[in-house]
């Protein structure tokens, strides 16, 4: 049953006493389209384990409180492949390394197109695989695209936008790239049991993250712990 979608996202707000007719505005007038992964009893099962095995938290309901927003790019593909690929419960027999610590498949809460359009695939509030020893905290926000299709001034305004509208919903601390997690490492905000797994990344890239911080500055995201 994919019942999520139609509940509200529950969580702490950056502005106090945003009403919930004036975040379904923000989220129209930003034409956040719903676009839900799979997220059944399996995956969920599976997210429990890892939220346990991998982080060192132990829950009855795989989610979340948000603290962090990380953005990524998907490497390659289109948004179709790519929808595809993350509505998979497992992670596919190649990726050796991060199967080894879990077969749950990767993910993230939104996928942005290369034309800016923003969907949704799993609340914020909702556990995702995206990013090794944050994923407890972490909105994970991919973006269709890589090196050798570099990310589009339309994902620059929509990924800024899609910033704003998170803080206006959750208490956001962080704003990162995937290439900058490690910086979280010897941290306490770094849950991760073992402290042998971790992977060089080099998403978005440093001028895409350039651009989209230019456009929040008044937000004062941190950039590192």
């Amino acid at each position: 049953m994919r019942l999520w979608y139609l509940m509200l996202t529950i969580g702490c707000f950056c502005t106090i006493g945003t009403s919930t007719k004036l975040k379904a505005q923000n989220r129209e007038k930003l034409n956040i389209v719903q676009k839900p992964i799979i997220f059944n009893q399996k995956r969920e099962q599976l997210s429990l384990d890892y939220l346990q095995k991998r982080h060192g938290i132990r829950k009855n309901k795989a989610t979340i409180v948000p603290g962090m927003i990380v953005l990524h790019f998907t490497g390659s593909g289109t948004f179709t492949s790519n929808f595809n690929y993350f509505n998979k419960e497992e992670i596919e027999q190649a990726r050796t390394v991060n199967k080894n610590q879990s077969t749950l498949n990767v993910s993230a809460h939104y996928l942005v197109d290369r034309d800016g359009t923003i969907y949704q695939l799993l609340p914020d509030t909702v556990f995702a695989r995206h990013i090794i020893g944050l994923n407890y905290m972490a909105i994970g926000v991919e973006n269709v695209g890589g090196p050798d299709a570099p990310l589009t001034e339309a994902q620059v305004k929509a990924n800024a936008a899609l910033v704003r509208y998170l803080c206006a919903q959750h208490k956001i601390a962080y704003l990162i790239g995937h290439s900058e997690y490690t910086a979280f490492r010897n941290t306490p905000l770094w849950k991760e049991t073992n402290s042998n797994y971790y992977t060089g990344k080099a998403d978005p890239g440093t001028d895409f993250m350039r651009k989209v911080r230019a456009l929040v500055t008044d937000l004062k995201l941190k950039s590192k712990p």
